[in-house]
Order: structure tokens, then sequence, then C-alpha cells
């Protein structure tokens, strides 16, 4: 009798898009896929904070000919989005997308400007729905299989104060995940998200500074605690990986139990 055998975490060969990737969860996302073997394209507007991203994450390559791309980009763009991809595709298609970049403005609803409405929609849910869009596209054309980790929030399952537009983009993003999941699933093509509780980043540490704004996150979480930032780095590995090949149209906790209440 033999013992069944885990599947693979690594990525070796493996092609991966990082949006938002020069800061925060994306460059966390970037550096786990990194190690994990995967030749990575990093992509954000700001050329300086990408360029700076994309040295440290080539210094941590450890395998042969293993490449890490930086490319500034709008995602916001449609058209900039599939030609970024089409060049891509000329090579290997990505095999893997973390779709990151995402930004949150939190008002009370009666109290949001259009301006921040139309902003927060843009970048959570339209270019999400882009870049998802280009590269699946690709992977088609290519015949290829693949993973897309749509990076959502605990906030895509509950609700939150201050938060309805927030939680309105992040629950878009669960429709779009299990509903893409059924689409591109015959092919191969598996799609989840990843759902993190507060962490600790440069995007949230304004927040953290009012003393009653981090008591309310660290008592919403079983752990009692706010997440640090290379806690959501197995969740992207294990989601781009083998070890996940049976998982599709799935949200993946890490959010402290946030959401088990």
């Amino acid at each position: 009798m033999g013992l069944p055998r885990t599947p693979s975490f690594r990525l070796d060969g493996r092609c991966a898009l990082v949006t938002g990737g020069s800061k925060g969860i994306g460059l966390a996302a970037a550096a786990a896929l990194v190690e994990a073997g995967a030749h990575v394209t990093v992509v954000a507007r700001g050329a300086a904070e990408l360029e700076a991203a994309r040295t440290e994450l080539q210094a941590a390559c450890t395998v042969p000919g293993q490449q890490v791309v930086a490319a500034p980009l709008d995602v916001t763009d449609a058209a900039a989005v599939d030609a970024l991809v089409q060049r891509q595709a000329q090579q290997q298609p990505f095999d893997i997308l973390v779709n990151n970049a995402g930004m949150n403005r939190p008002h009370p609803l009666t109290r949001l400007p259009d301006a921040d409405i139309d902003a927060v929609l843009a970048l959570n849910v339209k270019a999400a729905l882009f870049v998802a869009r280009a590269v699946v596209r690709s992977l088609l054309a290519a015949a290829r299989p693949g993973a897309v980790i749509n990076i959502s929030s605990q906030m895509g399952h509950v609700g939150g104060p201050q938060r309805t537009l927030y939680c309105a983009t992040k629950h878009a993003v669960e429709g779009m995940t299990k509903a893409l999941a059924w689409e591109v699933g015959a092919q191969g093509i598996r799609v989840n998200s990843l759902c993190p509780t507060f962490i600790e980043t440069e995007f949230t540490a304004p927040m953290f500074r009012d003393p009653a704004f981090r008591a309310f996150a660290e008592s919403g979480t079983a752990l009692g605690r706010i997440g640090r930032i290379e806690e959501v780095m197995g969740g992207v590995v294990f989601l781009a990986s083998d070890a996940a090949s049976l998982v599709t149209g799935s949200a993946l906790m890490v959010d402290g139990g946030w959401t088990a209440r």
C-alpha cells in the first residue's frame, strides 16, 4: 500500500501577476510567490515605489532564471490592462493572478461624496473585472489552467460601520469570484478569494492611530489582535498552488475569527 503524497506548494516556472504590488498586501503576495519559485510581474501606478519593490523581490529570488518585472499600470484603464496581459501572453500567459489593487474611503453613506463612490467602485470592482477578464482570456486562448486569487476582505461577508461602500464592493468581488469559478472551472482555471481582517500596513496605519478604532479592530477577532502582513502570505501560495487543486469558488478567511460569530 502506498501513502498519498501532499501536492506541491511550489510554483516553479509559473508566471504570476500581482496588482497593487508595490506595497502592503500586494507586496507580501508578490514576495510569497517569489519565495515559492514563480516569475512575478508587479503592477501599480507609482513607478518609483514599484521599482523599489522589484529590486527587493528580484534579490529574494532563489531559482535560476527566476525573474521579477515591474510595470507601471493604471488597472482602471481596461485597454492598458489588456495590452500588458497580451504582451506577456506572447511569451507565456500569466498562470496566476493576485487581483489585489483596491481602496477604501470610510464615511457614513449619507456623507459620502459621489466622487468617492465612483473611485472606489472603479478600482475595487471594475478594475478587478478588467484584470480578471484579460488574464482569463489569455489562459483560455492558450488552453492552460490557472489560478485567480481575488483579494477581498472579511467585509465581503459582513457589514461594518462607515463601510457601506467598501462592503458593497467586496460583496461584489465575492459574487464575481463564485460566478467566474463556474464559468471557467471546466477549463482548469480556479477562482477564489482571500479575505483578510484588519492588517497592519501602510494603508491601515492612519486608522490604527485612533485608539478607539484600534480597540474595535482588535476586539472583533477571536484572537484579540490585528493581523500581520506575513499572515496573508501562506494563503496566497496555497490558493495558487497544486495543493488547492480542488478549491474553486471559495473564500479563504484570514480574519482571526471575525466572521465566525
